[in-house]
């Protein structure tokens, strides 16, 4: 199954992400919390809501998950609208595993080498590329929830 037309809810840091992808992200990311919140009907089974719907709080958990790329946009001059979100609370971080990682980073650095390539030359040779702050990393396979399934970026 191709994600092409399948919401993406990285658990990699946004600085990766090209413009395009930084906004997709945005608007994306805003969908999940209308889930979340119940405000809209479509959407809601989505697989990777999976790991926000079972945070003890997910709304704080998408609000914190909207903010660091709301972080991301400003620190690029982009004027996402802060009015969307709810001020930014401590909430527990999400564990995703290695594989995960490495699943997402390869899927990424394939989307930017062919639709943004001075962005995937600026970070094809991260060796352990960062986290979202929302996230820790643990050992483990590719997440359950997850429908793309690359070889790890290390085979690359």
């Amino acid at each position: 199954m191709t994600d092409k037309h399948q919401v993406r809810l990285w658990t990699l840091h946004p600085k990766y992400l090209d413009p395009q992808g930084l906004v997709a992200l945005w608007r994306e990311a805003l969908l999940a919390k209308a889930v979340l919140l119940r405000e809209t009907r479509g959407y809601r089974h989505h697989p990777q809501l999976v790991r926000f719907q079972a945070h003890a709080a997910p709304g704080s958990a998408i609000n914190a998950y909207l903010a660091a790329i709301h972080d991301e946009a400003g620190a690029r001059g982009y004027s996402f609208d802060r009015t969307k979100i709810a001020p930014r609370r401590n909430v527990a971080h999400i564990a995703v595993t290695d594989s995960q990682v490495a699943c997402e980073w390869a899927h990424l650095m394939d989307k930017l080498q062919s639709r943004s390539p001075a962005v995937f030359e600026s970070w094809q040779g991260a060796i352990q590329p960062e986290l979202h702050p929302l996230f820790s990393l643990r050992r483990g396979p590719v997440e359950d929830w997850e429908r793309m399934h690359h070889p790890p970026a290390s085979t690359r």
